[in-house]
């Protein structure tokens, strides 16, 4: 089922492409094949094949999230360049 340049256009409109004609012509012959392929594919007989979202089996990989004990405050402040015992101090960056 050939598209017709008219179509084309129209998509090419909705896409807000700007096509030559000889961009017209070319796109005219690729969109048919791409057309045709999907029209094969409805002929698939599908009878009693449930729809899947995904086709291989996946796992979380991520551990569990398990609350530790984090670095004291003491400690992660420690090498720090500027506190004030309980925060880091850093140069203003908004005036």
């Amino acid at each position: 089922m050939p598209l017709e340049k008219d179509e084309i256009k129209r998509i090419a409109a909705l896409a807000r492409l700007q096509l030559s004609e000889n961009d017209l012509e070319k796109l005219s012959q690729d969109l048919t094949v791409v057309v045709d392929y999907f029209e094969q594919m409805t002929q698939v007989d599908t009878e009693g094949v449930e729809p899947r979202d995904q086709f291989i089996d996946s796992a979380n990989v991520l551990r569990e999230d398990v609350v530790i004990p984090s670095l004291p405050r003491e400690a992660a402040l420690a090498n720090a360049p500027a506190t004030d015992g309980e925060f880091f101090l850093v140069p203003k960056v908004l005036g």
